[in-house]
């Protein structure tokens, strides 16, 4: 990792139109950065709206799951306050006809929501939406909690870090209901107000409304917003990169705040996610190391939105991108490049959908081992293949009859086949790091 930088606002710029010029599907792009000089808001592109509204550091985006990074402060926070404990059975505080299965015997803590560390998996299996473009918005407490009802951990069930959506949901859900309040309020009250984040919130006025950019999924269409109502605390916050720089200000020691016991205790506790990509998960944040320093970062996606969030304490420089596409260029490449002079991809390509005889999708059907606590499973499904792995699902659609992509994100799967013409294994490349997966059935 090479040391922290500050990037002249020219240059920031000449990245960003370089691309928009590559990428015609980005709509608009808004980087702010914050260092010991000051804060900074670079924009090119625009908001997208019908009424041609310009972009700016006011603009509101949906973060997604950047969100959780805000969540598990909050945990920190109502820990310093003697609200909650880090070791609490989630169980706790949960009405009494829900019980949560405990892995192993040990009951799940606050602590193991946070950190993703729950054996929970990516998504409940019971959302059923009624518009796919808006899957969680008529996602009930009832429906939840059904779930929790129902779930029970793998038998090898170990602790390890596994991303899980409904966990960090999960966690927003207890710590709304021990504070005695929704969670959006929570944040507003022990988050947005305390740093002056006037615009970080979920629910929008109509003076915010103005000032809402509109997404655009992964062919550049406009998408509608996402609502997150249950889970909230999983990707529903909406916020500004002018706000964004105030909460990374109080991150880096550059803002006083009220927050700086609970932000640092946030990044006290860490666990060994056994990833090329980022090596520790702290409380809601990665944390990606090296002899040369440590950054901490989040990123977030909706239907039509991209954010990444990361600091250096040591440098003390911090990133917001903001983007209204789905699409991977708001996303952590070019937050690493920002922080830490990353190089960025070379060539942005527009890739083609090939189309392939069905018996090829057939041979790349079976499931793959990414890591000891993740697989993945792989299915033909018209014309592209179904890639699952705990709760999510994505199409995977083919360049040739041994390379496919994922459109939402930058990844390829490319398969290698054994001497019988059957997938033998998979290499995933995820923003240029390749990641190797063994058949395991």
């Amino acid at each position: 990792m090479a040391q922290s930088r500050t990037l002249a606002t020219e240059e920031i710029r000449a990245i960003l139109e370089d691309r928009l010029a590559r990428k015609p599907e980005h709509v608009g792009l808004v980087v702010g950065v914050v260092d010991a000089d000051g804060r900074r808001v670079v924009c090119r592109g625009g908001a997208g709206r019908p009424d041609g509204g310009p972009l700016g550091g006011d603009t509101i985006f949906e973060i997604g799951s950047t969100t959780k990074a805000f969540t598990a402060l909050l945990l920190a926070e109502m820990t310093e306050r003697g609200e909650v404990a880090l070791d609490d059975p989630v169980q706790r505080f949960l009405p009494d006809d829900v019980r949560l299965a405990a892995p192993n015997g040990r009951p799940i803590t606050l602590q193991a929501l946070a950190s993703h560390t729950a054996d929970l998996p990516h998504d409940a299996d019971n959302y059923a939406p009624r518009d796919r473009a808006n899957p969680f918005a008529d996602y009930t407490v009832s429906r939840l909690y059904d779930f929790l009802n129902r779930w029970r951990p793998s038998e090898d069930a170990h602790g390890a870090n596994a991303y899980s959506n409904v966990g960090m949901g999960l966690l927003g859900h207890v710590l709304a209901l021990r504070a005695g309040m929704d969670f959006e309020t929570l944040v507003r009250t022990r988050i947005a107000e305390p740093l002056g984040m006037a615009s970080t919130l979920i629910a929008l006025t109509p003076e915010m409304e103005a000032r809402f950019a509109r997404g655009h999924d992964y062919d550049g269409r406009p998408t509608g917003q996402t609502d997150v109502p249950v889970i909230a605390g999983a990707g529903a916050l909406r916020s500004t990169a002018n706000d964004l720089l105030a909460f990374l200000a109080a991150e880096i020691d550059l803002a006083e705040t009220p927050l700086r016991r609970a932000m640092a205790a946030q990044l006290e506790p860490r666990w060994p996610t056994g990833r090329a990509d980022f090596q520790f998960q702290a409380l809601g944040w990665g944390v990606t190391a090296d002899s040369a320093g440590e950054i901490v970062w989040h990123t977030g996606r909706t239907t039509g939105f991209r954010c990444f969030l990361g600091f250096d304490r040591t440098a003390r420089v911090g990133v917001a991108v903001l983007g209204n596409q789905a699409t991977a260029g708001a996303g952590e490449d070019l937050g690493f490049h920002l922080l830490t002079g990353r190089a960025l991809p070379q060539v942005v390509r527009e890739r083609q959908v090939a189309s392939v005889p069905p018996e090829a999708l057939k041979a790349c059907e079976g499931r793959y081992r990414l890591s000891p606590s993740v697989e993945i499973a792989v299915a033909a499904s018209d014309a592209r293949l179904i890639f699952r792995t705990g709760g999510r699902r994505m199409a995977l659609y083919p360049e040739s009859a041994t390379a496919f992509f994922i459109k939402q994100f930058d990844v390829q799967a490319t398969f290698a086949f054994d001497a019988q013409g059957r997938a033998a294994a998979l290499l995933l490349t995820e923003n240029g790091r390749d990641r190797h997966a063994p058949r395991s059935g």
